[in-house]
Formats: C-alpha cells, sequence, structure tokens
C-alpha cells in the first residue's frame, strides 16, 4: 500500500463525526465522510466467485488476481489523497476486518477506531433526532416497522434490531471481539472524547503508531459532510465546533413506558458492553 490505510467504525451516535474532524485537523491524515468502499469490495468479493469466467479458472490463478484487484480498488479510493495516512469511516468495518486484513497484508496491519457511547444515550439522540427532524419532513423507515415506528419504544425496538443501524453496528462489534479481533480495536468512549479529549487523542495516536498532534478542541472545523436526509433524518452528522462534556440524556428523553418493557431491559444489561472484561470458555 502506497499510503497507510486506517479504518473508524462504532457505534451511531457516538461521536465518530465528531473524532473524524479532530483528525482531520493533522496535516498527514485524510478522513472520510461515511464512505461505501467496503460495500463496493465486498460486493466485487461476492461477485467475483459467481462469475462464470472466473470459476472456469484455475483456482489459484483467480484467488489471487481477487486479492490484487481487491486491494487495487482500495487503493485507487485513495489515490487523489495527497495526505500519506487515510482513515476510511464506515461503521460495518467490524463486519469485513478479515477481508480488510487480506487486503492490507496481515492482521497486523488492521487497526480501526471504534466509537462508542452508552447505547441508553445512542438510543435517546436518535429519538431527540427523529422528533426534530419530524418538525418539517416525514420520518422515513421501513414501510414494514412504520407503524412500530410511531411509539418511542416502538422506536428503540426498531433501532435495536439486528438489520438495523444500531442493533447492526452493535453486533458487529461484539462478533468482531468474538472472532479474536480486540487488538485490532481502540474503542473511544464519546464520555471520555469530549471529558479529556488531549488524552484520548494521544491514545489513539499510540494505538495507530502515528506521531501525535497538538489539536484545537475549541475551534472544530467541519471538513466531512453528508446529506443526512439520505439516510431519512436530519443533521445526523452535524457537530459542535468546541468540544465540551455532553450530560446524559436517556433519563430524561423517555419515561416509564420505555424503562419498563423488555426490550430496554436488554439495553441495560449491554449499555456499556465494552468495558465488560470478556470470559475465555
Amino acid at each position: 500500500m502506497k499510503k497507510r490505510i486506517y479504518f473508524l467504525a462504532g457505534l451511531p451516535r457516538s461521536g465518530s463525526t465528531l473524532l473524524a474532524n479532530i483528525l482531520a485537523q493533522n496535516p498527514d491524515i485524510h478522513v472520510t465522510p461515511t464512505s461505501g468502499i467496503v460495500d463496493m469490495l465486498v460486493q466485487v468479493r461476492n461477485a467475483w466467485d459467481r462469475n462464470d469466467g472466473f470459476r472456469a479458472t484455475d483456482r489459484a490463478q483467480s484467488d489471487a488476481a481477487k486479492e490484487d484487484v481487491l486491494r487495487a480498488m482500495l487503493e485507487g479510493y485513495f489515490a487523489r489523497i495527497e495526505r500519506p495516512v487515510c482513515i476510511d469511516k464506515n461503521r460495518y468495518w467490524p463486519e469485513f476486518l478479515e477481508l480488510a486484513s487480506g487486503i492490507l497484508g496481515g492482521r497486523d496491519k488492521v487497526r480501526v477506531i471504534v466509537s462508542v457511547r452508552d447505547l441508553r444515550d445512542v438510543l435517546a439522540s436518535f429519538e431527540e433526532v427523529c422528533r426534530k427532524t419530524s418538525v418539517f419532513n416525514d420520518v422515513q423507515t421501513d414501510p414494514a416497522v412504520a407503524l412500530k415506528f410511531k411509539t418511542a419504544q416502538g422506536r428503540v425496538e426498531v433501532f435495536l434490531d439486528a438489520a438495523q443501524v444500531v442493533g447492526r453496528s452493535y453486533i458487529g462489534i461484539r462478533d468482531a471481539l468474538t472472532r479474536g479481533w480486540a487488538s485490532s480495536m481502540h474503542f473511544v468512549d464519546y464520555e471520555e472524547l469530549t471529558r479529556q479529549p488531549k488524552q484520548t487523542m494521544a491514545g489513539i495516536y499510540r494505538f495507530l503508531g502515528e506521531e501525535p498532534l497538538e489539536h484545537n478542541f475549541n475551534q472544530i472545523e467541519q471538513v466531512t459532510y453528508e446529506d443526512d436526509l439520505v439516510h431519512g433524518f436530519r443533521d445526523l452528522h452535524k457537530i459542535r465546533p468546541q468540544v465540551k462534556p455532553q450530560a446524559s440524556k436517556w433519563s430524561k428523553v423517555f419515561d416509564d413506558s420505555v424503562f419498563q418493557s423488555p426490550i430496554w431491559k436488554q439495553v441495560e444489561s449491554a449499555a456499556t458492553f465494552w468495558k465488560t472484561p470478556r470470559k475465555a470458555k
């Protein structure tokens, strides 16, 4: 690889956009907004083995060519970037770390920054975004869950579904740990990032093995932009220009109708899952 490529993943509403724009202050680092390159890599990987021409080719030759093509795709994605370090942001990278290892040339090359936040506040943040969006826009969702999405409790259940944004991210991170990728993942707690940004960034640079930078946490310029209405919401990726501690909101956003539900009991049991020591079987 001509560039040093790392990944930024994690839970939604956990400060990954803020973190991306802090990192972008470094003149050596380029950080993408939410990127689609992992989806393209997976589609090519899967389609390759379904193509009759490649299936009829010598298996070793076909596999070697596929590896070269996938590596060229990732390199080509950043070919016009002049900065030597590129960080690709997509919350679903933990699902495909074996693929990343194959492209980058080994497990020791895989480095994933994983932003996390108390799941209760992740859900409360989404609920606030839903309410804000609904003032002048229709909150778009899968028609199959449209009725459930009409209540706060229903929205919690939808977001936590394995096929939905919070549930899929959570499952992907947990499963990556199960698959043995813990040493390749660096968790960045949203609360720690906003309370102790200097120490948090120092930890990230140590993990990446990159030269640290003295960041300006009082004037964060947003350089990554996304059209959030594509995702059905307003201001999903809009950041504050100054890093400040943010008070927990879940206890004020929801009430007992949510807190007494079975789904909330599950949320509470996994709220800070990244802090729970994993026991070997």
